[in-house]
């Protein structure tokens, strides 16, 4: 009984200790008042958690805590935002209400917490539409964006403490991390909390992968200290020579940045050459900024050769999130190359703290991109798809890409995504110019609609009164703007023509006898195997369906169950999560199961014994195995939480499982019979197929093979790379990289 007291002491230190942390954070922003509020705050969410726990057996009150600290030390917010953080779970957890919030703290309080509450939803393991939710969660935007900082500084801190979460919870909430909150993040110009966010999803979906890099960062970590010292105490010299004020460090890059180039040059760690970045952050009066910047460039590259090709200037034109810096990579020492980023204290803050930082510096953000952003979200959902996964896709396509700047044909500047083309630009401008474009002059010359806009065109849009959107639009346009306007267009379009349909299937139901009502048109409906009426009566109205085969469904009609797509779909995820929860591991069990469930290995990951796995419920095609590490897990796991399965390998009794390998090398005569060899000699392993491409002395193949397990394969790779002549090995995702989400 003592020791319990004594703990409960110690907790209770611990908390005043962690509180006054917080106040010291906030202490540039608190205001007379400030300081009472935060308290009032910080005892009502002490006093409603008292009795919770965290999954680690803490205190709940440390969540709030850090969240706050997050927010106010990370993000920059003030003191409205850091009673928010304090309060964000209290209505959704504790007996407190929004009336009582709004009584104590007032209305803009009250209705923050509301945000923050009704998006705490988002990815309810239960729910069904999670990017229904996220919509959900980015209309909040239009009211006030600091629901979404909140929510942002919420997820960090979960993230940071989700070791004692068990393994599938893991991945479920690494991949919504990475698929949503870590893009939002960087859209929003919090470079440092995106960095971490991927990073620490990484952890938990790559967990072999982030260790080995991590690993490998520690080893150089002294020699790269040492390169870094050489190189930036030439530029700091010469800095004060001339005058300028500041600080030059080296960064080091984080291990999810590194992991993505590596896999996108397919180059090993020894390879990745842009370890770190160094940077330069210059005292500058707001006057000589700009100026300031370019000396610092100049001085750079006098004294190291830079790469023309790698200049990003980002001070003229900054990006949609007010992001302003100057990026070059210069020839350093020892053959090297390496990113210098320039960029000021003020330019520094915005980088780290991104929106929050806006409100510093209110002069530069009247017209700001960040401003048109919000706009843009704004406008997005206002003209919402049915699709929320269509919406989810657009919305990551375009307000997490960067951009290119496009001029107007009277100099006038236009942000669009990069790959974005002529009539994209031309609904940017206005929704009429875009439905009546017919074509483009770019830089005075004419393009078709569908040409690719580069930085700095200047474009005048052709008009006809006689064109209207076409289906085949779709297929050009990338900005979500273009897109909903175009469907909406269609939409309007088929809702016209299906109304002819609509009569004609009408009188043909008379003359065969059938009554024309609401069940009998879901049934022939579901007969025709369309998704909704409306596409059956546009499928009458174009003659795509042959209304014969009405007499065919009169004499089946009796034994068609009357049930929408929407419910065979819940009813067969249902049943066949029953199935997997009643067994005693709660885990499909590959190799163990396949009499009593119905599920197959995916074909775009192809995932082998040894290789970390979920199942995830198709409509139509059982369980499918993916790997976690599959491109499409994240997407599949976060937007559909609900019909993943956790699944592991069990004995597979010799079987064999396809699986691709890339090799790179010199081109050398009897190479191919080498590797050949190899394979189905000295291992014994089947060969499926064998593609091989030789360009200017290099030699590029992929071969699919089938191995037993990741065992195998790995001694296969390892024996592979012992072919002189042979430079990489690596294991690759079947080229089927998409899959059908619905299916």
């Amino acid at each position: 009984m003592n020791e319990l007291v004594i703990d409960l002491e110690a907790e209770k230190a611990e908390i005043l200790k962690r509180y006054r942390a917080l106040l010291k954070a906030c202490k540039s922003t608190l205001q007379r008042g400030d300081k009472r509020l935060i308290r009032q705050a910080f005892d009502m969410a002490l006093d409603s958690h008292k009795d919770m726990r965290r999954k680690s057996g803490e205190p709940y009150i440390y969540h709030p805590i850090a969240v706050a600290q997050i927010a106010a030390e990370e993000i920059g917010l003030g003191t409205t935002s850091i009673v928010c953080a304090l309060l964000h779970d209290v209505v959704e957890d504790t007996a407190i209400t929004l009336e009582d919030i709004e009584r104590e703290f007032g209305k803009k309080v009250a209705k923050i917490i509301d945000g923050l509450t009704k998006i705490s939803g988002v990815f309810d393991t239960n729910s069904s539409l999670q990017a229904e939710n996220f919509r959900k969660m980015l209309l909040t935007l239009a009211d006030d964006v600091r629901v979404i900082l909140i929510k942002l500084a919420d997820r960090l801190h979960n993230m940071r403490t989700m070791d004692f979460m068990p393994r599938d919870k893991q991945l479920k909430i690494s991949s919504e991390t990475i698929y949503l909150y870590a893009p939002l993040a960087h859209r929003l110009g919090l470079y440092a909390m995106k960095s971490e966010l991927e990073d620490l999803s990484m952890k938990y979906m790559e967990s072999e992968t982030y260790k080995f890099i991590a690993k490998k960062l520690n080893e150089k970590k002294a020699e790269r200290e040492q390169y870094v010292k050489a190189f930036v105490e030439p530029i700091k010299e010469i800095l004060e020579e001339q005058g300028l004020q500041a600080e030059v460090y080296g960064r080091p890059k984080s291990i999810h940045s590194i992991w993505s180039k590596m896999r996108k040059k397919g180059v090993p760690f020894e390879e990745v050459y842009d370890l770190f970045a160094i940077r330069i952050i210059l005292d500058s009066k707001p006057e000589t900024e700009k100026a300031d910047c370019w000396k610092a460039y100049s001085i750079v590259t006098d004294l190291y050769r830079p790469n023309p090709d790698r200049l990003r200037d980002w001070i003229s034109s900054p990006r949609a999130n007010g992001y302003e810096s100057l990026h070059t990579t210069v020839m350093g020492p020892k053959g090297q190359w390496v990113e210098v980023q320039i960029r000021t204290l003020r330019m520094n803050e915005i980088a780290e703290k991104g929106f929050a930082a806006h409100w510093k510096y209110k002069e530069s953000s009247s017209d700001s991109g960040l401003d048109q952003w919000i706009q843009k979200v704004r406008e997005l959902l206002s003209n919402p798809e049915s699709n929320a996964l269509d919406f989810l896709d657009d919305f990551k396509m375009n307000l997490f890409s960067d951009e290119i700047f496009i001029f107007t044909p009277k100099g006038a500047l236009k942000q669009l995504p990069t790959e974005a083309t002529a009539l994209d630009f031309a609904f940017e401008i206005h929704t009429d110019i875009g439905a009546k474009c017919i074509g483009a002059k770019v830089n005075h010359k004419l393009v078709p609609l569908s040409y690719k806009l580069q930085n700095g065109d200047q474009v005048e849009i052709i008009t006809s009164s006689k064109q209207s959107p076409k289906e085949d639009w779709l297929n050009i346009v990338v900005t979500a703007k273009a897109k909903s306007k175009i469907k909406s267009s269609l939409k309007e379009e088929k809702r016209r023509v299906a109304e002819e349909g609509k009569e004609i299937l009408e009188r043909k139901l008379k003359s065969l006898k059938i009554t024309y009502n609401t069940d009998n048109i879901n049934k022939i409906t579901y007969f025709f195997k369309f998704a909704s009426p409306l596409d059956l009566f546009y499928n009458v109205a174009t003659g795509a369906i042959d209304l014969k085969d009405l007499k065919q469904f009169q004499t089946s009609e009796k034994v068609i169950e009357q049930r929408s797509p929407e419910k065979i779909e819940a009813h067969q995820i249902e049943g066949i999560i029953n199935k997997v929860k009643s067994k005693d591991s709660n885990t499909l069990l590959i190799g163990e199961d396949m009499q009593k469930i119905d599920y197959k290995l995916s074909t775009c990951c192809n995932p082998i014994p040894g290789d970390d796995v979920f199942g995830f419920i198709t409509i139509n095609d059982g369980i499918k195995i993916h790997r976690t590490t599959c491109p499409n897990a994240a997407k599949l796991m976060a937007n559909y939480g609900y019909r993943i399965v956790k699944a592991k390998w069990t004995s597979q009794k010799e079987l064999a499982f396809l699986t691709g390998l890339r090799i790179t090398g010199i081109d050398d005569v009897g190479l191919i019979n080498k590797l050949t060899t190899v394979i189905s000699y000295d291992f014994k392993v089947n060969m499926r197929s064998i593609t091989v491409d030789s360009n200017e002395g290099i030699f590029e193949g992929s071969i699919m093979v089938y191995v037993n397990d990741t065992q195998h394969l790995d001694n296969l790779i390892k024996k592979l790379k012992q072919v002189k002549g042979v430079t990489s090995v690596t294991r690759f995702d079947s080229e089927q990289q998409n899959v059908d989400l619905a299916s």
